[in-house]
């Protein structure tokens, strides 16, 4: 069974995950996400931006490299093997785009176990590497740039 101490808790922020444009590129073409602003920089620049745009699903790949923190933890009692997800939701504050450099803190927002189920709810908090608006909390992070909660099913032992 998971262990619902662990409910709560708060990861360091992770060292930086680099957003290649052909991270995005590969990542757009596996979601099937057509839009020129993923695939030529040329159509990104054209918007605004300083280079490819992401795919809004794509700060999955940054959440689930945090969240290994937690799920590889042999205290939390998580066999990944005995995992569905059951929810994802992305918050964005801008998008992520080739170039960037991303950290993010993990939280463990809510464990609940009923029988041999258990739920947990993770929110990664990622922000821009860097010196923004470090504080002592959390040193080495800049602008927010997104929030992806997860909820995942853990089903116990049979």
């Amino acid at each position: 069974m998971v262990n619902t101490d662990f409910e709560g808790r708060e990861y360091p922020v992770n060292a930086p995950y680099s957003v290649g444009a052909e991270k995005i590129r590969e990542f757009a073409d596996a979601v099937g996400a057509t839009h020129p602003a993923h695939h030529d920089p040329v159509a990104a620049r054209g918007l605004g931006y300083p280079g490819l745009i992401a795919p809004p699903t794509f700060a999955v790949i940054v959440a689930q490299r945090a969240e290994q923190q937690y799920v590889a933890d042999p205290e939390a009692r998580i066999d990944f093997s005995r995992v569905v997800h059951g929810d994802e939701r992305f918050v964005y504050h801008r998008p992520i785009v080739a170039g960037d450099e991303l950290v993010t803190v993990l939280h463990v927002d809510r464990i609940l176990s009923r029988g041999p189920m258990s739920t947990v709810t993770t929110r990664c908090e990622i922000y821009a590497a860097g010196e923004g608006i470090s504080d002592a909390a959390a040193p080495g992070i800049g602008e927010h740039v997104a929030t992806v909660t997860s909820t995942l099913a853990v089903r116990g032992e049979d």
